[in-house]
C-alpha cells in the first residue's frame, strides 16, 4: 500500500453498465458464457422476463443518504469481519481504493456463487482468487491495491460507459453493492465498504438473485429507505448467458 508520502491510489469510478461490467470481466479471465443485464424494473413481470436465468448475483448502486439510512447502525453494531481460508462461506473483499466500489462489486459476484465456475483455469482472474483466498481482509485488499494488471483493466473499462468518466479522485455520491447468491444457497450482501459480509438469509434451490425473495431480502431492504428525491438506483444483474443456459448448473 502507498505510504504517507505518496499519494492514494483512487480508480476511476465505474458507470453501473452492462458493456462496462462485461468488459471488465472478460478483460480478467471470465469466460462469455457470464453475460450482463439492466434491470430496469424488480416488480414488473413482462419487464423481468426479458433477463435470462438463472441470475448469479445483482451489482446494485444507490444515493449515499439511502445506504447511510438503511444500513449506518447495521455496520456500527457488526463485528469487524477477519474470515479467510477455503471454508469461507464468501470471499469478502475490503475495499481501500477510493472510487472502486464498482470493481469491489464485481469480484463480490464473480469469485462467489456460480459465476465462479465460468472464471477461465489460470487466468489472470483465477490467479488473483487463488493467491487470496487464505489472506485475512487487509491482506486481501493489499493485494488489490499493489496489483497493476487489475488498475490497468479497471481504468480501461472505467472509460467504456456511456456517459463520461470522471476524474482521478472525483467524489462518488452513490454506493454500490453486491447481492450474490453463495454455494451454501444463501444471499449475502456484500459491499467493501462495510465491515465484513452479511446473511441475508437461505434461497432455495430454483430461488436465484433476482427471484422474489431475494430481492425483498435485498434490494427491496435498501429502497424502502428512499425518498421522493432518491432516484439515481441502478441495477444490473450477473447472469448465464441465454445460448449456455441448459447447458450448465445453476
Amino acid at each position: 500500500m502507498a505510504s504517507s508520502q505518496q499519494q492514494q491510489k483512487s480508480f476511476i469510478p465505474l458507470e453501473n453498465n452492462p458493456v462496462v461490467f462485461s468488459q471488465l470481466s472478460h478483460d480478467l479471465g471470465v469466460e462469455p458464457s457470464i453475460s450482463f443485464h439492466d434491470v430496469h424494473s424488480i416488480d414488473d413481470v413482462d419487464l423481468l422476463a426479458f433477463i435470462p436465468r438463472p441470475v448469479y448475483a445483482l451489482l446494485f448502486t444507490c444515493p449515499a443518504a439511502v445506504f447511510e439510512r438503511a444500513r449506518a447502525a447495521e455496520n456500527v453494531a457488526m463485528p469487524q469481519y477477519h474470515g479467510a481460508g477455503p471454508d469461507e462461506p464468501v470471499i469478502w473483499f475490503r475495499q481501500i481504493i477510493p472510487n472502486a466500489c464498482g470493481l469491489i462489486a464485481l469480484l463480490h459476484g464473480l469469485a462467489n456463487g456460480g459465476a465462479r465456475r465460468h472464471i477461465q483455469p489460470e487466468s489472470y482472474l483465477d490467479r488473483l482468487l487463488q493467491k487470496v483466498t487464505d489472506l485475512q481482509p487487509t491482506e486481501r485488499a493489499e493485494v488489490l491495491y499493489n496489483t497493476e494488471e487489475l488498475e490497468a483493466a479497471h481504468q480501461a473499462a472505467g472509460r467504456s460507459g456511456d456517459t463520461e468518466a470522471p476524474e482521478h479522485g472525483d467524489h462518488v455520491g452513490n454506493h454500490y453493492i453486491c447481492f450474490v447468491k453463495a454455494e451454501d444457497g444463501h444471499l449475502w450482501e456484500l459491499n467493501g465498504g462495510m465491515k465484513g459480509p452479511l446473511d441475508r438469509g437461505a434461497l432455495a434451490a430454483n430461488e436465484d438473485a433476482l427471484s422474489e425473495k431475494a430481492l425483498q431480502l435485498g434490494v427491496g431492504s435498501l429502497m424502502k429507505y428512499a425518498g421522493e428525491k432518491d432516484v439515481e438506483f441502478s441495477i444490473v444483474a450477473m447472469a448465464l448467458a441465454p445460448t449456455d443456459i441448459g447447458q450448465s448448473a445453476t
